[in-house]
C-alpha cells in the first residue's frame, strides 16, 4: 500500500489512536506544575515555614489559583475525552483507566482521613473526575466529535447544557445536599470542611467546555491540539503524558521533603 491509497476506516482510527496530542499534554503538564506550587507552598504554610501566615480557603490570591488550576485539569479532561472518543477507544479501554482514576481518588480519601480526620477529601478532584467522565463518555457515544463539530443545533444544546451545569448551583441549594453522601451532587448551601471539593456541579460544566472546544478543533483546526512545541515547552508535554502519577506522587514526596528538613533543621 502506497502513501496515496486511502487508508481503511480501522487503520485509520488506529493510527489517530496511536498520536500524541503535544499541546495537550503539554497543558495538562502546566496545569500539574502549577499544582505543585501551590500544594508546596501549602504545605510551607501548614509547617509554618511561610511567613506571613497564609489563608488558603478565603484569601482571593490563592482561592483564584486554585480556581484556574482546577479549571486547567477540567478542561483538559474534557478534551482529551473529545480525543478518545474521537481515536475509537473502546469502553473496555475507558474502563480500565477510569478505574486508575477512581483507585487514585480512592486512595486520597484514606490518606486524607489519616492527615486531616476532620477534614478528609471524600469527593475532591479525582472523584469528581471519576464520576464526570463516566456522564462525558455517554454522550459522547451519541455526539461524538466529528458529528458534534458538524451539527450546529447539537453544539447548541451541548453549549447550553454546560451553561446550565455552571449556572445551576447558584440558582438552586438545599440543606439535603449539604452531607458527605450527597454534596458530590453540588447544590449545597456552605461549603463542606474539607481539604478538596470539586463537586459535579458546577465542574462538569467545565469539563464540557473542554469537550466542545476540542470537538470543534479535532474537526477544524487539528494543528491547534496536535502541532509541534517549542523545545523549552516539550519537557511540559512529557510531564503531562504522567498526570496522574504525578498527582498521586507530588505530594508525599514534598510532604516527606518537608518533614526530613524539620528534622535536621528543628
Amino acid at each position: 500500500m502506497n502513501a496515496s491509497t486511502p487508508l481503511p476506516a480501522d487503520a485509520a482510527r488506529a493510527r489517530v489512536a496511536g498520536a500524541r496530542f503535544d499541546r495537550l499534554d503539554a497543558w495538562r503538564g502546566l496545569a500539574i506544575v502549577w499544582m505543585a506550587g501551590f500544594h508546596f507552598s501549602f504545605d510551607l504554610n501548614m509547617n509554618d515555614l511561610l511567613r506571613p501566615w497564609q489563608n488558603f480557603f478565603l484569601d482571593p490570591f490563592w482561592t483564584t489559583q486554585r480556581f484556574c488550576i482546577v479549571s486547567m485539569f477540567l478542561l483538559g479532561a474534557g478534551a482529551g475525552q473529545a480525543v478518545a472518543v474521537d481515536a475509537g477507544q473502546t469502553w473496555g479501554r475507558f474502563w480500565r483507566r477510569w478505574a486508575q482514576v477512581a483507585g487514585c481518588a480512592a486512595l486520597v480519601s484514606l490518606a486524607t482521613m489519616q492527615m486531616f480526620p476532620r477534614s478528609w477529601i471524600s469527593f475532591g478532584v479525582l472523584h469528581g473526575l471519576a464520576v464526570m467522565l463516566v456522564v462525558l463518555r455517554l454522550l459522547g457515544e451519541r455526539l461524538p466529535p466529528a458529528r458534534l463539530a458538524r451539527t450546529p443545533l447539537a453544539f447548541a444544546a451541548l453549549a447550553l447544557l454546560g451553561a446550565l451545569a455552571w449556572m445551576l448551583p447558584h440558582l438552586l441549594q438545599s440543606p439535603f445536599f449539604d452531607t458527605r453522601l450527597t454534596n458530590w451532587v453540588g447544590l449545597i448551601t456552605h461549603l463542606p470542611v474539607t481539604e478538596d471539593y470539586v463537586p459535579v456541579l458546577p465542574w462538569f460544566g467545565m469539563m464540557l467546555a473542554g469537550y466542545l472546544v476540542a470537538s470543534l478543533l479535532l474537526v477544524h483546526g487539528r494543528g491547534a491540539l496536535a502541532g509541534p512545541l517549542p523545545s523549552p515547552v516539550r519537557p511540559l508535554a512529557v510531564l503531562g503524558r504522567w498526570s496522574l502519577s504525578f498527582y498521586m506522587l507530588h505530594q508525599p514526596i514534598l510532604i516527606g521533603s518537608l518533614l526530613l528538613f524539620r528534622m535536621v533543621f528543628p
